[in-house]
Order: C-alpha cells, then sequence, then structure tokens
C-alpha cells in the first residue's frame, strides 16, 4: 500500500452479539435472540467503511462459524480484513444482550479464553502502521495477556510513527478481575492516547468525579489532546488545551443503543481523519460533534450495533436537514 492509503486502524475484538427478540425482559425470559455482528473495534470500522472512509480492522477470531461470519460481515463492509487472523484453538467470543424498554442493555459474555485475547505481540507487524492517519482501540483486549501486550505495542508503534491514538475505554465490568485492575490498565491506555472518548460513567470510574470540566481536565493530565464523555441523548462535551464546548443530542426514536458509541466514535474519527488535530477551531469542533451525534443518533433507530451503522448518504443527508451547514 502507498503511505497514508488507510484513514484509520482499528484493533481489538471481534464477536457476535445475541440481542433479545423482546424488550423489557431479563436474558432468562426472553424467546430468543437475533444475531449480529459486534466488538467495538469491529463496530467503528465498519461506521467508518460506511461512511466513506479507508479503514483496516486488525484482530482474531475463532476459525468457527461465527468467526468466518464476522470476517464476512467486515469484508462486505469494504473493510480491510487482511489483518484479521484465525485461531484454530479457541473459539470467537459471543455477548448475550437483553434490551429493557427504553433500549438500554444488559449483558452476559461468553468465552474467557476467546480467541480475540490470543493475538500476540509477535503478530503485530510494524509494516501495518505505514499506512493509516489514526489507530483506534478499547479496553476489551487489556484484559489480559498475550492480546494486552499485542494492543499496546501497537499502540506504541503508531506512536512512533506519529499516528494519532484513539482510545475508547468501553468499560464492561463482568469482563475484568476487579475495579482496581480495569481502573490501573485504562490509565495505562490513557498516557499513550491522543484523543479519548468516554461515556459520563467511565469519566467518573477514572476521574472520581461527576464534574464534566474537571474530569476532562484529568484526563488531559495522562497527555490525552481530546478529551470527548458521551452524554447519551443529550449529546457530548468536549475538551483539548484551548477550548470546550457542549454539542446537544439529537431527538430520534430509539430502538436499540447497541453500537451508539461506536457510532460517535466513527463519525468522529472520519472527520478527525480529515484534519490536523492541533489546528482545530471551535466551529470545527463543533462540527466534528455535531456529526459524529449525528451518526450515534441515526444508529439507536435500528436494532443490532453493526446492522444499525449507518452509510455517509444517510448522514449527510439528516445532517443537512437539520443543520444545513
Amino acid at each position: 500500500m502507498e503511505k497514508g492509503i488507510l484513514d484509520v486502524i482499528c484493533i481489538g475484538e471481534a464477536l457476535i452479539d445475541f440481542i433479545s427478540t423482546k424488550k423489557g425482559v431479563t436474558l432468562e425470559s426472553t424467546p430468543g435472540f437475533l444475531k449480529a455482528a459486534g466488538g467495538a473495534p469491529a463496530n467503528v470500522s465498519v461506521g467508518l467503511a460506511r461512511l466513506g472512509k479507508r479503514v483496516a480492522f486488525i484482530g482474531k477470531v475463532g476459525e468457527d462459524s461465527f468467526g468466518k461470519y464476522l470476517w464476512k460481515t467486515l469484508k462486505e463492509n469494504n473493510v480491510d480484513v487482511s489483518k484479521l487472523l484465525f485461531d484454530k484453538k479457541h473459539k470467537t467470543r459471543l455477548a448475550f444482550v437483553s434490551l429493557t424498554d427504553k433500549g438500554e442493555r444488559d449483558f452476559e459474555f461468553y468465552g474467557h479464553e476467546s480467541a480475540d485475547t490470543k493475538i500476540t505481540k509477535d503478530e503485530i507487524n510494524k509494516i501495518y502502521f505505514d499506512d493509516a492517519r489514526v489507530l483506534h482501540f478499547g479496553s476489551v483486549s487489556l484484559i489480559s495477556n498475550p492480546s494486552r501486550e499485542a494492543i499496546l505495542t501497537a499502540v506504541k508503534i503508531a506512536k512512533n510513527n506519529k499516528i494519532l491514538v484513539s482510545f475508547d475505554p468501553n468499560f464492561r465490568p463482568s469482563l475484568w478481575e476487579s475495579h482496581d485492575v480495569a481502573r490501573n490498565q485504562i490509565k495505562v491506555a490513557l498516557n499513550l492516547a491522543d484523543i479519548v472518548k468516554m461515556d459520563r460513567a467511565e469519566m467518573e470510574f477514572i476521574t472520581s468525579t461527576t464534574d464534566l470540566k474537571k474530569g476532562s481536565k484529568s484526563i488531559l493530565e495522562y497527555g490525552v489532546r481530546l478529551s470527548v464523555i458521551t452524554l447519551g441523548k443529550y449529546g457530548c462535551y468536549f475538551l483539548n488545551d484551548n477550548i470546550d464546548g457542549y454539542e446537544a443530542g439529537i431527538n430520534v426514536e430509539v430502538k436499540d443503543t447497541t453500537g451508539a458509541g461506536d457510532g460517535f466514535v466513527a463519525g468522529m474519527l472520519g472527520k478527525i481523519s480529515e484534519v490536523t488535530l492541533k489546528d482545530l477551531t471551535e466551529k470545527e469542533l463543533h462540527k466534528i460533534f455535531r456529526f459524529a451525534n449525528t451518526v450515534g443518533a441515526l444508529t439507536v433507530t435500528k436494532y443490532g450495533g453493526i446492522p444499525g451503522l449507518p452509510y455517509r448518504e444517510e448522514v449527510e443527508s439528516f445532517y443537512h436537514l437539520n443543520f444545513g451547514d
């Protein structure tokens, strides 16, 4: 590939979400499930590709029917899957998800020793990182080795290559040994990130404050250049060294919040991959997060993480109809 041919590389877990076919019931009571491709970094990769971006995914899935389904789904969505590896010994991770009447989620994960946790640092090739403007990752792959070492190796290579590093903790408490272990590993990642997106609960978990500005300032102290706190239907708050602001949420009919944050990240990184981060004005930042909010909002109007992610034409049409700029 020519240098710079990729806008974004996403690295981490790809998994299968089994989403309850009935809202407002527990996993125990649900009558059935709908299969959907998922995993936060995989969701972001598809979201970016549907927005017209050149994106690759690095990770590992089982050499089973679910892993093959994930590979096919990403490929069909124009994600470069040449670095998505298959593991013959370990299965693809599964997540079972029930939805409340408001579209909120309750998770149970299967696959403690799943294939996504088995990618090794030796399987991370420096050549991958000659070709991108942004690397995006989350915290699930930091839970255990060898995937933790592999992800951190990739991030450090990206930093050395002057690639922007984006981090979304996407904290899932049930997957971690303890809150203290999770907090410590997330802080390690913060020290390596240029852009961090968290929701309000994750910010409080890391910074011990509910104040958005104080919490965001604490995030910047790790060396982060842009902190973004998503606020669900209320939009988002952002802060860098010079500018802070809110961008209001967008009112839509919510069917399923799965993938909303990943859609937001895809919208944000899609725009950031087109600009120089340090040169962004307040007006440009608001426009970026207005676009990101639009992608996140449209995602919740459909069921499933990847199935719900919108295409560029849909986003641009909605954006121009509502905002005009």
